[in-house]
């Protein structure tokens, strides 16, 4: 089925080396090659519903090989809940059009990222991983002296001028008063 925008459009936000790094991660993870592109090797949502229980097994109970539109979308909607599950934000999950009528291609890549990044949170997961670990939180505490002793002092910020004037600069052209008109 055909974008229903110019493909020019959806090109120009896409990346083909995360889409190629997300290929290769999935690939490795699965033991199998994408018998097709990227998009279309995932657009019936097979090989999303395996790479799933490959990471959490038994999440997906049944996946749909065979069958019309709507089993296809049923495994789209099957991933989506497993990824959830998994711990990644339903921000960051596309729509099942946007991977289905290829309409959004860089947010599939952005939700299988985002997958690569929940795995850091699974102890029970040893690799390989995919993108960089997530933030962690570095809490500091300060004692009241500590908070107290920097309000005394300049911060860089303010600056100093050093004895800087204006004197001899000069913008633009000199106003001119014309007296008697």
């Amino acid at each position: 089925m055909p974008p229903s925008r110019p493909l020019w459009q959806i090109a120009g936000k896409r990346d083909p080396e995360q889409e190629k790094e997300a290929q290769e991660w999935i690939e490795l993870i699965l033991g199998e090659k994408f018998p097709d592109t990227f998009e279309l090797s995932l657009r019936n949502g097979v090989l999303l519903c395996k790479l799933m229980n490959k990471l959490n097994p038994g999440t997906i109970q049944k996946i749909n090989i065979s069958g019309g539109d709507y089993k296809m979308m049923d495994n789209i909607s099957q991933f989506q809940r497993a990824v959830q599950h998994w711990g990644v934000p339903e921000v960051d999950l596309f729509n099942a059009n946007d991977l289905y009528d290829q309409k959004n291609i860089a947010l599939v890549t952005q939700t299988i990222f985002a997958i690569g990044r929940a795995c850091y949170k699974h102890p029970e997961f040893k690799g390989p991983y995919l993108g960089p670990p997530p933030a962690t939180e570095n809490r500091r505490e300060f004692t009241e002296e500590q908070l107290r002793a920097g309000e005394g002092m300049i911060g860089l910020q303010a600056g100093t001028n050093k004895g800087a004037t204006q004197a001899g600069q000069n913008f633009g052209a000199g106003r001119k008063i014309i007296l008697g008109k």
